[in-house]
This record gives C-alpha cells, sequence and structure tokens, in this order.
C-alpha cells in the first residue's frame, strides 16, 4: 500500500506541476498579445466602421427557451447595435412561457408560413415566422423544442448573409461588440472561420433599456466568484489558445461565424449540451483535413454581459451540463484528434490538454487528494508538508488569477474603483477554498449522468433585467 500511495503521490505532483506549467505558458501567450490588445481597444476608432457599407452584414441568432423576462431587452440592445446591416433572428424553442407573446406585443410582429425559410441543416419542425416591415431587420422563428443546438440550426436556414451570430437570449452585447468582431473579421476574411466574444457577468451592473449602463460587481457570493473565474478563463487562458490557433471553444454566449463552414460540418450537434465546443472541434477538424488556411480567434473587447446562476443548486446543473457535453464531445471528436500531427497544435497540445487537465481532472485531483490523506495517516508524510504542498499549488493558482486581473487591468479597465481590484483578489483566492472543489465535484456527477443516459438540461427561471441586479434563477 505504501508502495502504490508513494508512486501516486509522485504522478500527482508532476500532473499538478504540468498543469500550471501549461497554464503558466498560455497566459505567457496572452500577455504577448497585450501590446495589440492595449492599442486595439483605446486606440482604434470603431465609429466610422459603424456606418461603412465595407463592414460584412451579420445574422444574430438568438435560440430562446423560457426567456419571457429577458428576451425583450436581450431584443432590444441588439437592435440598437452600431453596426451597418446587420438581422435579429430569434428562434423561440419550444417555450413553455410566453416568449412569443412578449415578443409579438413589444414588436407587433404579424404570423407568416414558414415557407421561406431554407431546409439547409434539418431541424424540428418550424410552426411558422413572424415579422414586422416596421423592423425590417427583426425575425422570430416559432418551432418545436428541439434543443438549442437545433433552435441555432434552425437560425442558420433563415439566415439571410453569409455571417452569423450565436447570441444567449439572457446576454446583452455593448452596442460596439459586433463592430469590434467585424473588424478583426477584416483583417484576414479569407482566414477567419469564427471568432469569439469576451463574455462577463452582469449581475450586479446597472442595466436599462437592454444596454448596461454601470458596470460594478455581484454583491452575491456566487456570481462574484464566477466573475473572477470566467476573467481567468477568457482574458488569461482563450487569448493566449487563439495565439496559437488552438482554441477549442468559442462560447455560445456570444461568437461569429462563417455559416458555409457551419453548414459544411453538419450545423450545431444536437442531444446533448456542449454544442459551443463541438462546432468549433468540428471546424478545426474539416479544415485540417482539407489543407485550408484558417483561423479561429478571440475577440476581448467585443464584450457580452450575461446573467450568472446565483444559487448552488442552479450552478451545480450548469457545470454537471458542461462536464457532459464536454465528456461527450471528447470521445466523439477528441480522441480522433488525440496526438495525431495531421491536426497539428489541436491533436498534438490542445485535445491532450483538455482530456488529461479537463476531461479527467475530476478523477486525478479526487484520488490525488485521497493519496495526500493517505500519507498524512500512514505517517508517511508529516501533516505540514502537505500543508505546504497544498498552500504552493493555491498560491500558484493564485499568481495565475492575478496576471488576468493584470491583463483586465491593463487593457480594458471596466472597473473603475481600486477597491473592485482588492475584492478580486480576494474572491481569486478564496475560490480555492470549496468552490473550485465543488466543480470538481459537479464535473465528475455530470459524468455519471453521461454514463447514465440522463441529459435533462434543467428549468431556468430567470429574473428581468430591469428588477433586480443580481439575478435570480431556479430549476
Amino acid at each position: 500500500m505504501r508502495e502504490i500511495l508513494l508512486a501516486y503521490g509522485i504522478f500527482a505532483m508532476y500532473y499538478v506541476i504540468a498543469i500550471n506549467t501549461i497554464y503558466c505558458g498560455i497566459i505567457l501567450f496572452s500577455f504577448k498579445r497585450l501590446p495589440g490588445i492595449i492599442k486595439e481597444t483605446f486606440y482604434s476608432k470603431y465609429e466610422p466602421l459603424s456606418g461603412s457599407k465595407h463592414v460584412p452584414p451579420i445574422s444574430v441568432l438568438v435560440p430562446a427557451f423560457n426567456e419571457e423576462l429577458t428576451v425583450k431587452e436581450n431584443v432590444r440592445s441588439l437592435l440598437a447595435l452600431h453596426y451597418p446591416e446587420h438581422e435579429v433572428i430569434v428562434v423561440n424553442d419550444g417555450s413553455s412561457d410566453d416568449t412569443v407573446g412578449v415578443l409579438i406585443e413589444e414588436f407587433k410582429l404579424k404570423y407568416y408560413k414558414p415557407t421561406f425559410i431554407k431546409d439547409t441543416v434539418p431541424t424540428s419542425k418550424v410552426k411558422g415566422i413572424y415579422y414586422n416591415p416596421a423592423f425590417p431587420n427583426l425575425y422570430l422563428v416559432d418551432k418545436e423544442n428541439g434543443g438549442k443546438a437545433d433552435a441555432l440550426n434552425a437560425g442558420i436556414n433563415l439566415a439571410h448573409y453569409s455571417l452569423v451570430s450565436s447570441i444567449d437570449a439572457d446576454s446583452l452585447l455593448e452596442s460596439d461588440a459586433l463592430v469590434r468582431i467585424a473588424r478583426k473579421y477584416m483583417e484576414n476574411p479569407e482566414e477567419y472561420v469564427a471568432i469569439g466574444g469576451n463574455v462577463r457577468i452582469a449581475n450586479g451592473c446597472k442595466i436599462s433599456d437592454g444596454m448596461v449602463k454601470k458596470v460594478n460587481l455581484p454583491k452575491k457570493l456566487l456570481p462574484m466568484l464566477q466573475t473572477v473565474e470566467y476573467m481567468k478563463a477568457f482574458l488569461g487562458g482563450r487569448i493566449g489558445w487563439s495565439e496559437v490557433n488552438g482554441l477549442i471553444i468559442v462560447s455560445g454566449a456570444f461568437g461569429v461565424f462563417k455559416k458555409d463552414y457551419i453548414v459544411k460540418v453538419g450545423g450545431y450537434r444536437g442531444g446533448y449540451p456542449g454544442e459551443d465546443m463541438n462546432i468549433i472541434i468540428k471546424l478545426h477538424r474539416y479544415m485540417l483535413d482539407n489543407k485550408l488556411p484558417y483561423k479561429i480567434d478571440f475577440c476581448p473587447d467585443a464584450v457580452c454581459w450575461t446573467q450568472a446562476p446565483d444559487t448552488f443548486k442552479i450552478l451545480g446543473s450548469q457545470r454537471k451540463r458542461w462536464g457532459r457535453g464536454n465528456l461527450k464531445n471528447m470521445l466523439e471528436e477528441g480522441m480522433y484528434m488525440f496526438m495525431r500531427p495531421k491536426y497539428k497544435i489541436m491533436g498534438l497540445l490542445t485535445i491532450p490538454y483538455n482530456i488529461i487537465f479537463e476531461t479527467l481532472s475530476p478523477y486525478f485531483r479526487i484520488t490525488g487528494f485521497l493519496a495526500l490523506v493517505g500519507y498524512g495517516l500512514l505517517e508517511m508524510s508529516g501533516w505540514t508538508i502537505l500543508g505546504v504542498f497544498m498552500l504552493i499549488n493555491v498560491l500558484y493558482g493564485t499568481l495565475l488569477g492575478i496576471g488576468a486581473l493584470l491583463i483586465e487591468e491593463m487593457a480594458f479597465q471596466r472597473y473603475p474603483r481600486v477597491r473592485d481590484y482588492f475584492k478580486m483578489v480576494f474572491y481569486t483566492i478564496l475560490m480555492f477554498f470549496g468552490y473550485r472543489q465543488l466543480g470538481i465535484l459537479w464535473r465528475f456527477l455530470g459524468h455519471i449522468d453521461f454514463m447514465r443516459k440522463n441529459n435533462t438540461w434543467g428549468t431556468m427561471t430567470r429574473t428581468s433585467w430591469n428588477d433586480d441586479n443580481d439575478t435570480k434563477q431556479s430549476a
């Protein structure tokens, strides 16, 4: 037993060293890109593009399921975007609430038979399309329930433009977000197939008429922890991964894609969550299989604000969904590309990293913790040494989190008060004492749900943007 524990303890130590070293390398790539990001954020002029005929038109797809409390503000913000030519396609995915009624009343939409929707990608039955000439760039598609991926595919079938953007119905775009992504796309339109936007937590912000009027940090514990978590993932992670063209996900909350390539890879995959990761993996694979030059990028100054769960029940449900989606994507797509030189960075770095340090992480971390406990109980090592090892791991993770905060302060400065940064540093440390452990447990439970073929999504009940700055949700 002692020999087994000793060997596993050594493995766990190298596992922790490896994952932190990779984290460090990725955040260094993020800092490498920082001068260009600062230039784009503070010195690039986007106003001329807002009225330019050279900016490519975009179809904005909004899948909606039981979103009656937030969808009106969401659509208002999308219609008010500073963008020369875009259409907003809301896809009601068989909602059981009054999502359709709210939009019909607000925009005086009229029913049209679904005669001009193309069957480019198979979807559940479309019951009708609603339209009002007074809002010429707004469409409402009403369809039978088929899931988020199915709703996105229905939107693609109706989309009139070659670029499509996916936006969650519980999210709000900043007025210049599409222009900022379009500017990046215009730098190399032949190679860009997907560009992701930056997702920030809206809980605590002052929101009016579908726009974030004042940026504040959340007042509640869980949204605050998610704020620093998202910042680390997007600013400390996705900037770096996109620098080496190894981005594995464009958030379903906000991204822009070439429609033709989504169609070529068969559209979004339904049946399980994780459709945002699946579509990116399939795009990488298609482009590399066909030896086509391409780039999948991240635009950190194009911002989408989203509501974050503020209860353990809803957050746990979300993270278990993410765990199921990640596992299915790795089994379906990742293993095929794993360690195959043909797939370059994706096959040799991104997919192996995801499988070893994301998909399998719950198993290594749970068993590693148990091994450490065994060390102490069998007196193979002093509790002081074990405590020091854990402290070093926490400090390492905290430094990486602070690195993301530095990128935030140097490049974006969304939080004007100095005390906000001290608060974020505090929560960056706090997340290592319970929150991350819960995340590991939820991911493990998500894997169990996957094995049991339990794919329930959970009912999300949201609070209107204007009712309370801190979102209330239940499942």
